[in-house]
C-alpha cells in the first residue's frame, strides 16, 4: 500500500455499507454519485483487493468487505462515545474527580461521601487511590491527584490544606469484656491486658506510649501492625483490646466490637489536601462538601 488511506475513503465505505447503495450514500454524504464512485474504487485500489462485487449494478460486499466493516463500525461507536462525553462535559454532566487517601479513610469516611456525592452527581466517575506516607505527601506535591486525605498536621509543597476532622482517639474492646461496664477508660485499667498496638514508628503509637508511661502502667504487648483495619478484626477475635482512629473504630463498632472513652485525648485529625498547581476541578466543591457532610455525621455518632 503505497497510498494512504484517508478518513474520507473510510467515510465513503462507511456509508455505502450502511446505505447498501452509492446513491443513497451520495445523499448522506452530501455529494454526487460519480464521486463516491471513483472514491470507492480508489480505496479498493489502494488495499488492493475488491471490497464489493458488482452485479446487475448492485453492490454485495465481499468477505474482505464484512471483516473491514465490523471493524470501522468499532471504529466509529468508540469516536460515538467519545463525541457523546464531549456534548455532555459542556453541559456539565460528567465529569472525573482523582482522589488519593489514606487506607484507612478509603474504608471508613470516603464510602458515605462518595455515595452521598455520587447520587447528586451520577455522571461524575471517582478514581480513589490508597496510599501510605510518604508517598502520599510526594504524589500530592507532584499535582498528581484532584484532591488528597491526609492524618498529617504539616501541608506538602505545592498544596493547601484544610481541617476537616478533628476528633479523639477511642478504645475497642471485643463484646462482653468485662471493662465494657465503665463508660470511660483510664490508662490504670489497660495495666497487663492484652494489647494491639499500632507499629512502633506511627505517631499515634508514640503519643499512646508516653501517656501510658508518665502513668506508669505496663500493657501486655500482644500484636502490632501498620493497619486500624486489622487491629479491630483482631480485637473482634478477642485477642486483645487496643486504641485507635474513631473513624474505623465506628466503622468496625457491632455485636463483636465496642467502643468506649478514653480519659486522655489523644486528637486525631484528617485534612483535605488541595494541589496549588493542577487545573481546576469543577466537582471539587460538591466533593468537599460531601466529605463535611460525613465528617460532621462522624462527629454527632461520637456524641
Amino acid at each position: 500500500m503505497t497510498e494512504t488511506i484517508t478518513h474520507r475513503l473510510i467515510d465513503v465505505f462507511r456509508a455505502v455499507m450502511s446505505t447498501g447503495n452509492v446513491t443513497e450514500a451520495a445523499r448522506l454524504m452530501n455529494s454526487s454519485q460519480p464521486t463516491l464512485s471513483r472514491e470507492l474504487a480508489r480505496l479498493e485500489q489502494v488495499l488492493g483487493y475488491a471490497l464489493f462485487t458488482r452485479s446487475k449494478g448492485r453492490l454485495q460486499p465481499t468477505t474482505q468487505g464484512l471483516s473491514l466493516y465490523d471493524e470501522v463500525q468499532r471504529s466509529y461507536q468508540g469516536l460515538d462515545q467519545v463525541i457523546s462525553t464531549a456534548r455532555q462535559l459542556g453541559r456539565g454532566e460528567q465529569g472525573q474527580l482523582s482522589i488519593l487517601s489514606l487506607p484507612a479513610l478509603t474504608h471508613a469516611l470516603l464510602p458515605a461521601a462518595s455515595a452521598h456525592f455520587l447520587a447528586a452527581h451520577p455522571g461524575v466517575q471517582l478514581s480513589v487511590t490508597p496510599q501510605e506516607s510518604p508517598l502520599l505527601e510526594a504524589w500530592l506535591s507532584g499535582q498528581r491527584f484532584d484532591l488528597g486525605l491526609t492524618e498529617h498536621h504539616d501541608t506538602p509543597p505545592g498544596t493547601e490544606l484544610e481541617p476537616l476532622l478533628l476528633a479523639d482517639e477511642v478504645c475497642v474492646l471485643p463484646a462482653g469484656h468485662p471493662l465494657l461496664a465503665r463508660p470511660v477508660l483510664t490508662p490504670a485499667d489497660f495495666a497487663e491486658q492484652p494489647f494491639i498496638s499500632l507499629s512502633a514508628d506511627d505517631p499515634y503509637r508514640v503519643e499512646l506510649d508516653q501517656a501510658f508511661a508518665q502513668h506508669g502502667v505496663q500493657r501486655r504487648m500482644r500484636m502490632e501492625t501498620h493497619s486500624a483495619v486489622a487491629i479491630c478484626a483482631m480485637v473482634c477475635e478477642g485477642i486483645g483490646l487496643s486504641i485507635i482512629n474513631p473513624l474505623t473504630a465506628l466503622a468496625f463498632a457491632g455485636e463483636r466490637l465496642q467502643l468506649r472513652r478514653f480519659s486522655i485525648s489523644i486528637p486525631y485529625r484528617v485534612g483535605v489536601v488541595r494541589p496549588l498547581h493542577r487545573p481546576g476541578n469543577p466537582w471539587l466543591a460538591h466533593y468537599v462538601a460531601a466529605l463535611q457532610d460525613s465528617a460532621a455525621a462522624i462527629k454527632s455518632r461520637l456524641g
